[in-house]
């Protein structure tokens, strides 16, 4: 049996991650170093953490230095019950030790989160219910309609895990989707049934556009005011992005100008936004707190990953959910 332990500087987190039997289910499948290591008490604890083969962790994990990771001579992967590992992967991966992400199990809940938005956008349900708050325009019976689900243009940007999800997701209702990606193949592309665009295209193409894209220097800014004015009349905007692939300024004033379009926005920078910030009182915005990724009863699958990882690394079988270096370039 591996000799593992769970590395986190915060118990909560590990908690509920792996909290409904999860731990145990680790304790059963691994011999368990008895305390969780932080990295307060990692020095404490790395004499008898030599023979430690793999660490299991979540939202808090250690960012381990060179110097570290050769007090663990025999640690051989990590198993990382969340999903981006910016933070703490590098040193890891120059070491030669396997890393796993479960940023598979993370994209699952962004992505029925956008598949609901997008539904909703296409019937005009955010502008409907804006409308409808009018005892004026409820009474005429002229609320705004949408163009309706049925043949209607969505627009994603990002085919990376999320982005991939949401068009399987998308597939039984009949829609066209176009996306932008620049290192999405053409044989991907076949295989998700979507049709590929430059950026420009896409946005004034699709009724609803929804942004995917990895959080990495290159996509910042990337969204700007020019490609917002040509939206659709009546279009809708997701972003379960990050806030700073947007130019936000520039969204504000298309939304001044356009009170037919809908801003849905999950995420924004900064988060959340200044107080002053116009994206309070527009009333095509709505804002919600980062809640589109896994959270509450959600996280427990982000666990249920990296355990299954594990038992497919263990009898030697290929991985699903591993990280390289060469995907840190482009990964969120």
């Amino acid at each position: 049996m591996k000799k593992g332990a769970f590395f986190c500087n915060n118990q909560g987190n590990l908690d509920s991650v792996y909290g409904k039997g999860r731990k145990e289910r680790v304790a059963e499948i691994v011999d368990l170093y008895p305390e969780t290591i932080t990295g307060e008490n990692f020095s404490t604890h790395a004499e008898g953490l030599r023979n430690l083969e793999v660490v299991f962790s979540t939202w808090g994990m250690l960012q381990l230095e060179k110097s570290e990771l050769e007090q663990l001579p025999a640690l051989e992967a990590v198993f990382y019950g969340a999903g981006s590992v910016k933070g703490f992967a590098e040193p890891l991966l120059e070491q030669g030790i396997t890393l796993m992400s479960a940023w598979g199990a993370n994209a699952v809940p962004v992505a029925e989160f956008t598949l609901a938005q997008t539904l909703l956008a296409c019937k005009g349900y955010f502008r409907n219910t804006r409308e409808c708050g009018s005892p004026q325009i409820r009474r005429s019976g002229r609320p705004f309609r949408g163009k309706g689900v049925f043949t209607e243009t969505v627009g994603l940007i990002g085919i990376g895990m999320i982005g991939s999800l949401v068009c399987e997701l998308l597939k039984p209702f009949e829609l066209e989707v176009i996306v932008h990606d620049p290192y999405l193949s053409d044989e991907k592309a076949g295989e998700l049934g979507v049709e590929k665009v430059d950026l420009e295209e896409l946005f004034s193409r699709s009724y609803v556009i929804s942004n995917h894209l990895p959080n990495i220097p290159a996509t910042r800014g990337m969204l700007d005011g020019e490609l917002f004015a040509s939206m659709r009349e009546d279009a809708a905007f997701i972003n379960t992005g990050r806030g700073a692939q947007v130019v936000e300024g520039d969204l504000i004033g298309v939304l001044e100008k356009r009170a037919d379009l809908t801003a849905l926005l999950d995420v924004t920078f900064p988060e959340p936004p200044e107080e002053d910030s116009a994206f309070y009182t527009l009333p095509n915005v709505q804002l919600s707190s980062h809640i589109a990724g896994s959270m509450n009863d959600e996280v427990v699958r982000m666990a249920d990953y990296a355990i299954e990882e594990f038992l497919r690394w263990e009898q030697g079988e290929a991985l699903k959910y591993q990280v390289t270096l060469e995907m840190l370039e482009t990964m969120a």
